[in-house]
């Protein structure tokens, strides 16, 4: 195992899995190291396959539930159309691994990173608008469950309840940090002026975007599963609208000059990256053929849930400022844990990318 899974003990954990479960787990896998730490578990029948998690930063901020609260919901998302992995079990014994952790099972798919694009058997014009359609769907399913079942498992938070606590965030970072960035500052005073009063309440996933989640399907994309509920909570639908959107590119979209950012910073392989985003979007494939626009997102959204997508502005510029906050709330980890802080570039587009919202040039 590789960086904070390396010093595990995998005999101990495959007895303890195996006594927990009732089943004989034979090997493990790390699939993921970062934000958490996730483990894949085979058993001696193949059928019966899992997925660990234990996280490893930021779970402690109110941003985050607690793994019997994630537990909770996707205990409940079982009545639902909303596809997720099935709970098993939560583990508080910090003695087995180091800290608590949560067991589901494992769902087959494969994931869409920020700044890829889909298996090569999704890359044509129908499937690309398959996709788009079942993320959109899905997420109008998600928006439109009871939300009953979810209040004791669930906080809830208003538009202005996320901007505050994405304005405490950053300042927190930054003091650490010492990162500048007035003009973020600037979009948190224009979005404390224009948050809306009144807002539907619906269970909102926190983080929803193609790399949480799976897409299965040999000719055309199914979505096997949605994963990560760990930011799950009561509140707005449309600032998850918003966040999604953020990620799709249309034609004619703005790209900002990268030259003050190419003079600040010298690490070419963001930079390189950034100049990819600016040129093709967060999730390239978004604006190629077949996949449908922004607005036509919105439509079907709409006629899914009967909600109207209204302040787009302010949602889609909501969703740029967390983003940013949640890569500068990264970087002041690694600065408290001794390593260098490395997003300031991608903070910096982003907030670009949010200024440009709030001034009326990046349109929906």
């Amino acid at each position: 195992m590789d960086g904070t899974g390396a010093n595990i003990d995998i005999a101990a954990l495959e007895s303890y899995l195996s006594a927990e479960l009732g089943v004989n787990a034979v090997e493990t896998e790390v699939l993921h190291d970062g934000l958490n730490l996730s483990i894949a578990i085979s058993t001696a029948n193949a059928e019966n396959a899992y997925v660990l998690r234990r996280p490893n930063k930021l779970r402690h901020t109110e941003a985050f539930n607690d793994l019997t609260g994630e537990y909770g919901v996707m205990e409940r998302l079982a009545e639902t159309p909303v596809p997720a992995p099935a709970p098993v079990l939560v583990c508080a014994d910090e003695s087995v691994i180091g800290d608590p952790f949560l067991v589901m099972t494992q769902l087959e798919g494969v994931s869409i990173p920020l700044g890829s694009h889909p298996p090569d058997r999704f890359r044509n014009p129908d499937s690309r608008e398959r996709l788009a359609t079942r993320l959109i769907e899905t997420l109008a399913d998600l928006h439109s469950v009871d939300v009953e079942p979810f209040t004791d498992v669930c906080d809830r938070a208003t538009p202005r309840d996320q901007l505050a606590r994405s304005t405490a965030r950053l300042e927190a970072a930054t003091t650490v940090t010492g990162c500048d960035l007035p003009g973020l500052w600037d979009v948190a005073e224009w979005l404390e002026r224009n948050a809306p009063s009144d807002s539907e309440t619906a269970l909102v996933h926190g983080d929803y975007r193609p790399s949480n989640v799976l897409f299965a399907g040999v000719d055309r994309p199914e979505i096997a599963g949605v994963l990560d509920w760990e930011t799950a909570f009561l509140g707005d639908p449309l600032t998850e609208l918003g966040y999604l959107l953020l990620r799709w590119r249309d034609d004619g979209d703005p790209t900002p000059p990268l030259d003050g950012l190419e003079a600040r910073y010298s690490n070419e392989d963001a930079l390189r990256e950034l100049r990819e985003i600016n040129d093709h979007g967060l999730a390239p494939f978004t604006g190629e053929p077949g996949s449908p626009s922004r607005r036509e997102l919105v439509d079907r959204y709409e006629d899914g849930t009967g909600f109207s997508f209204e302040h787009d502005r302010f949602y889609r510029a909501l969703a740029a400022f967390m983003l940013a906050t949640v890569w500068a709330d990264l970087d002041r980890h690694q600065v408290e844990a001794g390593a260098e802080a490395d997003r300031g570039p991608y903070i910096e587009y982003v907030s670009t990318i949010a200024r440009s919202i709030v001034d009326g040039e990046f349109e929906l």
